[in-house]
């Protein structure tokens, strides 16, 4: 197992970038493993990984909202992934916010969202977000203890995810 003492640099927000293409494919393929998902989707990664880097970057329409991909690294080392939404739409209102990420296995449990988290709400400031909704599923305990951590206030729950507001004023 991997752990948070083997990154010799902070981690930090970044831009997809192919400086990170081992252990990008390396930590997606083991969380699609774990997950009875299918690698398929890694297939043109691996063939091109600068093309599929290119694709990520910069503000894309994702969502039907201009969307911004931040991969969070540290040194070569992937640990995950975050999308901030730049507006929502009816649909992201009741599910799926502003803001989602995850952690690929191999760093989970060592507090990379928490982290990862908070780097994106500065993103989000920067962005000129007052606030911004995040949703996780209903039986999501680790993410609702990374939105909470964050200054997530619960507001309900919507087609089985739970609500919540980060204030960002």
């Amino acid at each position: 197992m991997t752990d948070h003492t083997d990154l010799r640099e902070p981690p930090g927000l970044v831009l997809p970038t192919a400086a990170v293409r081992d252990s990008y494919l390396a930590g997606e393929r083991a969380d699609c493993v774990a997950e009875g998902r299918s690698t398929e989707w890694l297939g043109p990664a691996g063939d091109d990984f600068e093309a599929f880097v290119e694709e990520r970057r910069g503000v894309r329409v994702r969502w039907g909202v201009p969307s911004t991909v931040f991969w969070y690294v540290s040194g070569a080392h992937y640990l995950g992934t975050l999308v901030v939404r730049h507006s929502l739409t009816p649909e992201l209102a009741e599910a799926g916010g502003h803001v989602g990420y995850h952690v690929v296995r191999p760093w989970r449990r060592q507090g990379h969202a928490t982290g990862m988290l908070a780097a994106g709400l500065v993103e989000c400031r920067r962005l000129g977000l007052d606030r911004v909704l995040l949703t996780c599923d209903a039986g999501n305990e680790p993410s609702r203890r990374v939105i909470q951590s964050n200054g997530g206030v619960p507001d309900g729950r919507a087609h089985g995810e739970d609500r919540y507001w980060i204030s960002l004023a």
